[in-house]
């Protein structure tokens, strides 16, 4: 009979030798294995792992690997710390601060992530959990629509609008923001991975389809302009044929979604639309008012009416952040602070770029952190996605991710040594 290390055996194999390392290396896995399942869970072994990790430094002394991005992120905390202290609440800002030690992943993800062997199973494990939370997510829709046809069958579109599937998450966009980058690296793994197993072609219309279902526009956004990238990495000759299918798709969609779709070019009627429109008004004027330091993160609902035009009475919705990257770091931080976040983005983008140049074998990789960025970069102009722990925790893994493969391709000679390796001592 297969014992239960017997059937963990691969994954037990691409562990490091030293004890805490190993110890760190099995945690973090398992925190990158629950990002799509459970925040809490997730964090927990995150703390863990790094605390383990924080053990190995101390007594191994290893090598330590980062991405190229140390200045403009050690910027980006600076700005951030500054703003909050600087605030006219600076106790509203501490969820803000608290969020900066998950850049710590960038770290693990870079140390503890062994080989790409090792990378290959947490993305499988991470494709899986993304069909299971779809499943989930498309059980929830199936009840919800039911119930819909049954109570408010003449309003069905408004209240899918209004009560989104949400998988195992607490909110749909953080669903949504998870499954479209799960969704750009498994058509990354699929196009361009070498011999792939058909099963996968199963997860990803799985996945898919919940993203079809969440019906977050933002979202199909994000992974449309993934697809676009990662087509013109496998066939670019095939380009011309997305517009062909997104209208095909359009046709023989539901009218829900075509409606969906349709009220892009409605803003005035779409009440979701509308509420941007005002949110990006008034964050420009909180910049114009605070462009050094912002209002302070976790400060823009306090203070929101105070940049209304004068007797206007604010749209009724959510006003805690203003669905938008760029205004958000830009209002409650400060232009230094959105200035070394684009140069954090940046940098982000740059370096897997050199990465997927150095390297042939596992370019997936590279390809899906970059067809990744673009989504998330996208979707930023309409949700604030990077102040989103569950969104930001997947995006962070898969940005580090490319060094992982360049690290394991120098030590088979096949790159020179990433220039980030540095000893703990330097």
């Amino acid at each position: 009979m297969t014992s239960f290390r017997d059937l963990f055996k691969p994954a037990f194999s691409e562990l490091p030798t030293a004890t805490y390392a190993r110890w760190a290396s099995a945690l973090f896995s398992l925190s990158v294995l629950t990002f799509l399942l459970s925040l809490a869970a997730a964090q927990a072994f995150l703390a863990l792992a790094a605390l383990a990790y924080a053990v190995h430094l101390w007594g191994d002394r290893p090598a330590v690997h980062f991405p190229p991005i140390k200045a403009a992120l050690a910027l980006f905390c600076l700005f951030t710390l500054l703003s909050t202290w600087k605030a006219a609440n600076p106790g509203a800002g501490g969820f803000a601060v608290r969020k900066l030690v998950l850049f710590t992943i960038l770290l693990l993800t870079a140390n503890l992530v062994t080989s790409a062997r090792h990378l290959k199973l947490l993305w499988q494990g991470i494709f899986l959990e993304s069909a299971l939370a779809g499943l989930v997510a498309i059980g929830q829709f199936v009840v919800l629509y039911r119930h819909l046809r049954a109570v408010h069958p003449d309003r069905i579109y408004y209240y899918l609008t209004f009560e989104r599937i949400h998988g195992f998450m607490g909110h749909w966009m953080n669903f949504g923001g998870q499954q479209m980058l799960v969704f750009a690296a498994l058509v990354a793994f699929l196009l361009l991975a070498p011999r792939v197993k058909k099963f996968w072609w199963v997860v990803l219309a799985i996945v898919a389809l919940s993203i079809v279902l969440n019906f977050t526009r933002g979202v199909w956004l994000g992974c449309f302009v993934a697809v676009i990238y990662l087509i013109g990495c496998w066939r670019p000759r095939l380009l011309w044929l997305l517009p062909v299918l997104l209208l095909v798709g359009y046709l023989a969609a539901p009218s829900p979604f075509q409606q969906r779709l349709r009220s892009i070019g409605l803003p005035t009627s779409d009440p979701s639309l509308a509420i941007r429109f005002e949110m990006w008004q008034v964050g420009g004027r909180m910049v114009r008012a605070h462009p050094w330091l912002g209002v302070g993160p976790g400060n823009i609902e306090q203070v929101y009416l105070l940049y209304l035009p004068p007797g206007k009475v604010p749209i009724v919705g959510y006003h805690e952040h203003l669905h938008n990257n760029v205004l958000q770091l830009g209002a409650e931080r400060g232009l230094p602070c959105l200035a070394s976040w684009l140069w954090l983005m940046g940098a982000l983008a740059w370096y897997s770029w050199k990465i997927r140049r150095r390297i042939r074998q596992d370019r997936w990789v590279a390809d899906a952190a970059l067809a990744g960025w673009f989504a998330f970069f996208l979707e930023g102009f309409f949700e604030f996605n990077f102040g989103t722990s569950p969104v930001l925790m997947v995006f962070l893994f898969v940005m580090s991710t490319p060094l992982i493969v360049q690290r394991s391709k120098s030590s088979e000679g096949e790159v020179s040594p990433p220039a980030s390796s540095l000893p703990l001592s330097a």
